[in-house]
């Protein structure tokens, strides 16, 4: 019974080591994996280089006198003195990271805020009576004189396929049948699809029309060389021998019959009708003006 004991005993022992040991061990890796560096400018305004998703920072020493200005604007009965020495003390004041980009900002908006809780986190005695006013002014006066910008050391530009060779797959089946740029593929660059890319540099493989090729419509069809189509059917002739094209084009047409007389002879019959319209013209004149007298 005592043996049992015992086992049991020791069991429970290495048990609770082993368990010891992976919390210790997981909490050392997770620490190595969260860590990230840290990049500290040297002031709060300017450029500043750093890895993607390094975290930026600045010192307490770059904003003292800032600090100093804002507790000494407030207007109340602030040691602003003791507030900038105070902030002086601070190693070092978080403001953001570093985007996974080529460049980035902080703007003064939030320089101003960060700066505002560590001055709050020193529980200074020169913030005086009214503290929240004086850390109003404090991050009004930071964030009108303070941004930066970010620059990421480590970032590599992506590279973009070259006209005609084939677009690597991400995934899926992809936009061809073998891999390959689709013909309706966006070549603007930073294309929806990820496959754009920059228009050829050189055009000098496009077919021109070289100058002194061409030949004069004068030459291409003589004066006395049929117009293109001109041996055509034409739609509603029929085709008669001996009759040009207009008179072809037009249909058939033919003259009236006559009965030989000369075409510019007036007839007898015309000159009768003539001097009986000019008596009874003449006759509805005359009573017309009589009338008018009487």
């Amino acid at each position: 019974m005592r043996k049992t004991t015992i086992w049991q005993t020791t069991r429970k022992a290495l048990t609770v080591t082993a368990l010891a040991t992976m919390v210790t061990g997981g909490a050392l890796l997770t620490a190595g994996t969260a860590s990230a560096a840290t990049t500290l400018a040297n002031a709060c305004s300017g450029t500043v280089n750093g890895g993607m998703g390094d975290t930026v920072a600045i010192t307490g020493t770059s904003v003292k006198e800032l600090v100093r200005a804002g507790a000494r604007e407030a207007g109340t009965l602030a040691l602003y003195d003791v507030a900038a020495n105070d902030i002086a003390k601070v190693n070092k004041i978080d403001l953001g990271t570093v985007p996974n980009a080529a460049g980035g900002s902080i703007d003064g908006k939030a320089i101003g805020a960060a700066v505002r809780q560590a001055v709050k986190n020193t529980k200074s005695w020169g913030l005086g009576l009214n503290p929240e006013k004086t850390l109003n002014s404090i991050e009004h006066k930071v964030a009108g004189s303070c941004g930066l910008t970010t620059v990421a050391t480590n970032y590599v530009a992506p590279t973009l396929p070259t006209p005609g060779t084939t677009a690597p797959q991400q995934g899926g089946t992809g936009g061809g049948t073998n891999g390959s740029i689709p013909p309706n593929t966006n070549l603007l660059p930073g294309g929806s699809n990820g496959t754009g890319y920059a228009p050829p540099r050189d055009y000098g493989n496009l077919p021109v029309a070289q100058p002194g090729v061409a030949v004069a419509p004068g030459v291409r069809y003589p004066a006395n060389s049929p117009l293109p189509g001109e041996g055509a059917p034409q739609y509603g002739t029929d085709g008669q021998a001996g009759q040009g094209p207009d008179v072809r084009n037009a249909g058939n047409a033919e003259a009236l019959a006559t009965d030989g007389m000369p075409g510019g002879d007036v007839q007898l019959p015309m000159l009768l009708a003539v001097l009986v319209l000019a008596g009874v013209t003449a006759a509805l004149v005359r009573t017309w003006v009589l009338r008018r007298v009487a």
